[in-house]
């Protein structure tokens, strides 16, 4: 989660939402894959740290699916994260913040409980909790 902190830390510094994301191999416990979030980059509602971070591990690995692999979030994914840590088979999901009003695993559409759901990945929520929490709350702080 420290390493998904610096990515975090990276997207204030280009005056993004700070959420950062990393992927490692399960097996090896080797980093797959880095992001952050891009949307006003990018220019682009969908550059979310975990879409990003999947599409790199995917490249770096040449598969089309993660299923030997876990993902790091500093917040709970939204739902269309969500969906699309199902669609990789990514094996587990640590995230730090919980995200009452926009989340999609714990709250909200509660993706994984979702009939629909062809993989469900072990979850373990509030890894590093109050850090990451404070980067986003301090965020809008000074946006506001």
């Amino acid at each position: 989660m420290q390493r998904a902190l610096i990515e975090a830390e990276k997207a204030i510094a280009q005056e993004e939402v700070p959420i950062g994301a990393v992927i490692v191999d399960a097996l090896t416990g080797e980093l797959v894959a880095v992001a952050h979030n891009e949307m006003e980059g990018q220019k682009d509602p969908t550059a979310h740290a975990e879409l990003l971070v999947i599409q790199k591990a995917c490249a770096e690995t040449g598969q089309g699916r993660l299923s030997n692999c876990d993902i790091y979030v500093t917040l709970e994914p939204c739902p269309m994260c969500a969906q699309a840590i199902s669609f990789a088979r990514l094996r587990r999901l640590y995230f730090g913040a919980y995200d009452i009003k926009g989340g999609g695993v714990n709250h909200g559409a509660r993706i994984f409980n979702a009939t629909s759901c062809h993989h469900i990945p072990e979850v373990i929520g509030g890894i590093e909790e109050h850090a990451c929490a404070k980067l986003l709350t301090d965020f809008f702080e000074k946006k506001r």
